[in-house]
């Protein structure tokens, strides 16, 4: 059985790969995440999810690396974890009856030859306009605070989207279909993973 190595301390990426039948080990990599002048969010999600993947993966000798980051666009500005009740409150009350993209960049590295493939996924996602007092609540639960675009789609957060445009599971922070064909193109089938 092939080893899998998640480079990311993310709760939801390692409960998606779980339910989808891979046993992962989990490798924080600790790589930088500022963004450069200029850069997209897109273009910053694949940037990240590249160092965070061959990060790890040059600490081992062999396995595929799995590297996510994630991040969410409105008005052509990145949004990543809010941290803190204030932060969360102004972001959701901007987020508010708007349409956003989020963004995940996913790679992953054949450790053994460095071979590497990244893309990123994006979907569409459409916000109710929650009350100030479903706001509040909401971010007093903890849960908008820790992750990227301040909302989770499979928890309470779900409560507040409309609507998703494009992969679903992209919302959790990592695509599966997208991570089906990049380990298909380091020649890693499904089978080998499952065990």
């Amino acid at each position: 059985m092939t080893r899998v190595v998640l480079a990311s301390g993310s709760p939801s990426r390692l409960d998606l790969l779980r339910r989808a039948g891979l046993d992962p080990e989990v490798v924080v990599s600790g790589a930088d995440e500022s963004a450069l002048p200029g850069e997209s969010p897109s273009a910053l999600t694949l940037r990240l999810a590249r160092a965070k993947a061959t990060t790890v993966a040059d600490t081992l000798d062999r396995g595929v690396v799995i590297g996510c980051d994630s991040l969410l666009e409105l008005d052509g500005l990145a949004h990543g974890k809010p941290g803190s009740a204030g932060p969360a409150i102004a972001q959701w009350r901007r987020m508010a009856g708007r349409t956003a993209v989020f963004h995940t960049g996913h790679c992953v590295v054949d450790a053994a030859s460095g071979r590497r493939v990244a893309a990123v996924c994006s979907t569409e996602v459409t916000f109710a306009r929650p009350t100030d007092e479903e706001i509040a609540r909401y971010v007093a639960s903890g849960e908008p605070l820790a992750v990227a675009g301040a909302f989770k789609i499979s928890h309470k957060g779900g409560w507040f989207v409309e609507s998703v445009s494009g992969e679903p599971g992209n919302l959790q922070g990592l695509s599966l279909p997208l991570l089906r064909r990049l380990l298909a193109g380091l020649g890693v089938g499904l089978p080998g993973l499952w065990g």
